[in-house]
């Protein structure tokens, strides 16, 4: 059976198509080996009453369910934060991020909440492909 991932990331106030790109690029390199678990996939707006429980419950049933999280970490967003959070700290998920940001410039939370950042999506990619895919050969 395939590991699943939950792709974490800005989507509130990011244009679609950044909040789609690398998310549709991580698939593209990683599906073979995993389940991709995209909260884009849902047609939820942002900002409307009656679906913001739903869109925080479905992405929190989306990290229950994964085996690991691939953060975007572009820019500070607080969704993403408390996603990395509760992953991390109270589901025990092991979570890699890419990030443009250097160490000194990243949130101490983000840093004490994702197990690995590195400086790129695929950075990232291959650091999940070596360490999660039995019989990986790099």
């Amino acid at each position: 059976m395939k590991k699943k991932i939950y792709l974490c990331g800005p989507i509130m106030d990011e244009h679609e198509g950044a909040a789609r790109d690398w998310r549709r690029a991580a698939a593209e390199t990683l599906d073979r080996h995993f389940v991709m678990l995209d909260p884009m996939r849902r047609n939820f707006k942002d900002r409307e009453i009656d679906s913001a429980n739903e869109v925080v419950e479905f992405d929190l049933q989306d990290i229950r369910d994964a085996d690991l999280l691939l953060v975007n970490y572009s820019k500070p967003s607080i969704g993403t934060a408390m996603e990395v959070f509760y992953a991390s700290h109270d589901m025990g998920k092991f979570v890699v991020a890419f990030s443009r940001f250097s160490f000194k410039d990243c949130s101490p939370w983000m840093i004490r909440y994702c197990t690995k950042i590195l400086p790129g999506l695929e950075d990232a990619v291959k650091y999940i492909n070596t360490h999660f895919v039995e019989n990986h050969k790099p």
